[in-house]
């Protein structure tokens, strides 16, 4: 199947069983709270699940929620890691249990979507000093048939030191070549699928843990890391998702494997971030979008110059558009594209002439950081990527 299709049979699925699907919101969360963006499925639904008033769908949700994670920028460009994704995921608000959740969980990837049982593993929280182990969990799973191992820390959700926590159980898909090997914690191979979260305390600051009156659980599974098992594929680059920007790119730019997975990652990712009204600045959701592209024009010009954002198909952004739901205008996006891109390139032209004051060699201090920041507008990452270019590099990104 299809992405499309693959999004229509998971919410039909929960839709046969009662649950009403809910619209996916902003990568930008509402309000002015600490959260830059949107990381999960569960953060618009937060007031429902911290007790709040009942919502106004009902106590069976389902949906497809746009998602950006800033921690893992450092694993983008692996198999199975991006900046930008779609979580899929199913709620119940105090109705009903995890072995519930669970069941249907598996229902759907074996029986509808076709993952064989034993290419499955699932994780399970193993107790602590205060808890015992999920019992419950690890029933259900020995019932199906799927491996269990016990974990603690890796299977203990909590939204922050304080407020409502529990066990949770992560199911696992195997993704290597021939039959499974190990545990989730010993294989890499096995990848995370779908969390299944029981919410079913409140932690307080002193570290007590109070029953919650009314327990929900909170599942949430990422459409593209799906589609990579669904469709067979070894990379989550590979599913139809990318397939525009993985024919389109190599024609246009030639990037090595790396720098390919890097730059649709990237610029698809700022394109959606663009599309939820984010425009590139020096600080807060601004500046990790400022970043991302900066990334890409630097990978682009490592070996030539006269590359540029410009270039990008207007089909890739309109693909990328429709398949996030925003209705955001491509030419405005190219426009601000284009912009920023002229602003990066005064940038380094500037710091290719600062930096050529201190010779060859220097090693700045984090002092000389901060001075070439606050003096001359240059970030550290930005000149830590200047003094490792090649004195080639240098001289045709100043034109020389």
């Amino acid at each position: 199947m299809n992405v499309a299709e693959t999004t229509r049979t998971f919410l039909g699925f929960f839709q046969d069983r009662g649950h009403q699907v809910i619209a996916g919101g902003s990568l930008v969360p509402p309000g002015d709270g600490p959260v830059l963006f949107t990381a999960a499925g569960m953060h618009p639904l937060t007031p429902y699940l911290d007790g709040g008033p009942p919502h106004p769908q009902g106590r069976r949700l389902t949906g497809l929620q746009r998602c950006l994670r800033t921690t893992d920028l450092g694993e983008v460009g692996d198999e199975r890691h991006l900046t930008v994704f779609q979580m899929l995921g199913s709620w119940s608000l105090g109705d009903y249990g995890g072995p519930q959740s669970l069941r249907w969980g598996f229902e759907l990837i074996t029986e509808i979507l076709g993952t064989k049982r034993d290419r499955l593993y699932a994780t399970v929280f193993g107790g602590d000093g205060q808890l015992g182990p999920d019992l419950a969990a690890q029933r259900t799973w020995d019932e199906l048939g799927v491996p269990v191992e016990l974990t603690t820390d890796d299977n203990w959700w909590s939204n922050g030191p304080t407020g409502p926590c529990g066990p949770d159980s992560e199911l696992f898909a195997w993704t290597g070549d021939g039959p499974p090997q190990g545990r989730p914690t010993t294989d890499e191979r096995w990848m995370e699928l779908w969390n299944h979260v029981t919410m079913r305390f409140r932690r307080h600051g002193d570290g007590r843990l109070e029953p919650l009156p009314r327990p929900n659980v909170d599942t949430g599974m990422g459409l593209e890391r799906l589609l990579m098992i669904t469709q067979g594929v070894p990379s989550v680059f590979g599913t139809d998702v990318f397939r525009p920007w993985m024919t389109a790119l190599p024609a246009l730019w030639q990037p090595d494997d790396l720098s390919l997975r890097l730059i649709a990652d990237h610029l698809r990712a700022s394109i959606v971030i663009i599309g939820d009204g984010v425009r590139p600045s020096s600080t807060g959701r601004g500046y990790v979008l400022r970043r991302l592209l900066r990334r890409v024009l630097t990978m682009l010009w490592r070996t030539d110059r006269s590359r540029t954002l410009g270039e990008l198909p207007a089909g890739l952004l309109e693909h990328t558009l429709a398949q996030f739901g925003q209705d955001g205008d491509p030419e405005l996006i190219r426009g601000i594209l284009g912009d920023e891109e002229r602003r990066f390139a005064e940038l380094m032209t500037r710091g290719h002439k600062v930096l050529a004051r201190f010779g060859r060699g220097w090693q700045p201090t984090s002092q000389d950081l901060s001075y070439l920041h606050q003096t001359h507008g240059l970030p550290p990452d930005l000149v830590t990527e200047l003094l490792g270019e090649p004195g080639e590099t240098r001289s045709r990104v100043l034109g020389r």
